[in-house]
């Protein structure tokens, strides 16, 4: 007889396990979501941003997949709330897109720098983990509020109300063939465009990579909605996300209190996978800041990470990938939110202006940039050796 494993065991063994295949194949492949927007934003190359697109559609069908079979309640999930907050996602989505790239990449690749011996990402952690507690619990927790109270809306008291799947079965449709549409519509037209790259479809090595990614995600939503399911004490099904849970580590190393076990564990065990790929995904190399601007900017970059993602509810991988594989309305609002965001930051590091200018173009004659120069970019620190 299989004796009966505590959950909250099974959610630390499962986290460390999930977080520890997260960390690896991110170092390994030197995956990064803000990497994918730069090459699109400023090289017009949808290459990476195929990868993640994959990611997505592998993820959105196994959870769609898991709900239809009534084996994750993504209807008590946070995703999918009766309340459509489009203020805090639009907002935080923002400031995590902005602060990301300040810091060259979002928490997860800091978390995978950090595996590998970067001071930066270290640095960058502990201020945007300082940083979600202070908007989750802390001094900017009451603005927090105000503006989840000012800037939502209110749905439908019906199950998974804000899935965007809901308006075909206000059509007739019955809701899960309303379900099974929608989501073969959305895979559907990801895969295509994904598979449209010819030099993609000839990338075993890629394709791989981003339908690992999806499956973790489907993972995580199984550990929580199958394996660690407490009849006892139901629990909200979750899946992969690191900002909050940065924080959540944060707080359980420094203070010892805190009764969160997936998010430390996921923290914990990306860092184990994490350093054990390094030495094949380029080794440890210690790297500190070059001046006391990159550090005044990695810090303020770190700050709107980590307020910005507890404000939007997630971060590229808690809403870009766990958050959209519910098709929860919300998620797609802050998933577009970060890339804007994102893409914000990086034409003012190109052009020195925070806001475009009407009567000034981006380029000059020459096609370079005209704008005052910051330095390195931290874009570019995402570059080097990523997935082609």
């Amino acid at each position: 007889m299989i004796p009966e494993l505590d959950p909250d065991l099974v959610l630390l063994l499962g986290g460390l396990v999930l977080g520890f295949a997260f960390g690896a194949l991110v170092q390994a492949r030197h995956f990064c979501i803000m990497g994918a927007i730069a090459d699109l934003v400023l090289f017009a190359s949808a290459r990476r941003l195929r990868v993640w697109l994959l990611a997505i559609a592998i993820a959105l069908f196994g959870t769609q997949l898991a709900a239809a079979g009534g084996l994750v309640p993504l209807a008590e999930s946070g995703y999918l709330a009766p309340t459509l907050a489009f203020g805090p996602v639009l907002v935080g989505g923002l400031m995590f897109g902005f602060g990301m790239v300040l810091t060259g990449g979002c928490a997860s690749r800091s978390l995978v720098r950090a595996a590998a011996g970067s001071l930066k990402s270290l640095v960058v952690l502990l201020v945007m983990g300082l940083a979600a507690w202070t908007a989750q619990l802390g001094a900017l927790a009451p603005a927090h509020r105000a503006l989840r109270e000012l800037a939502s809306l209110p749905l439908d008291d019906v199950a998974e109300a804000q899935a965007l799947w809901r308006p075909l079965a206000a059509l007739g449709l019955e809701p899960e063939a309303a379900r099974l549409l929608a989501t073969l519509l959305a895979v559907g037209v990801l895969l295509a465009f994904v598979l449209a790259d010819p030099r993609l479809r000839r990338a075993p090595a890629d394709l791989l990579t981003g339908a690992f990614l999806g499956l973790l995600v489907v993972s995580g939503w199984l550990l929580t909605g199958v394996l660690a399911a407490d009849p006892f004490e139901p629990a909200a099904p979750a899946s992969l996300s690191y900002v909050a849970p940065v924080g959540q580590a944060l707080m359980l190393v420094t203070t010892g209190a805190g009764d969160a076990v997936l998010g430390p564990a996921l923290v914990l065990g990306t860092l184990l996978g994490a350093a054990a790929a390094a030495p094949v995904a380029g080794g440890f190399r210690l790297e500190g800041f070059a001046s006391s601007g990159e550090l005044a900017r990695h810090l303020v970059g770190a700050a709107l990470m980590g307020a910005g993602g507890v404000v939007a509810m997630g971060c590229t991988v808690g809403q870009g990938l766990t958050g959209l594989s519910t098709l929860g309305a919300s998620s797609l609002l802050a998933t577009l939110s970060i890339v804007a965001g994102a893409a914000w930051a990086l034409r003012w590091l190109e052009t020195g202006r925070l806001l475009p200018s009407p009567l000034r173009s981006f380029a000059g004659p020459s096609g370079r940039s005209t704008g005052a120069s910051t330095g390195a970019t931290p874009w570019r620190e995402a570059t080097p050796g990523d997935i082609r």
